[in-house]
């Protein structure tokens, strides 16, 4: 079911908060009131979340950013780099 946003088209509610968010399904009625202060209310558009591209963290990155960075030298053996 798609996330809606919604807004009062006037003024400002101590309900609701003014804006608010409903998961509704696709085949459900325009919704023209606020459930819960029954104020006229407008669908919203809203950005969509996509994956961040980020490099992979290197080692002097790590390293920077305060992690210990260990190597395995055999089953079960780590030592510090």
């Amino acid at each position: 079911m798609p996330l809606y946003e919604f807004e009062l088209c006037e003024g400002e509610c101590a309900i609701c908060g003014g804006k608010f968010a409903l998961r509704r399904p696709l085949s459900a009625a325009a919704l023209t009131q606020c459930p819960l202060c029954k104020k006229p209310v407008r669908r919203v558009f809203s950005s969509f979340n996509t994956p961040q591209l980020t490099k992979p963290v290197s080692i002097s990155d790590a390293k920077k950013a305060g992690f210990t960075i260990l190597k395995r030298v055999g089953k079960g053996e780590y030592e510090r780099q």
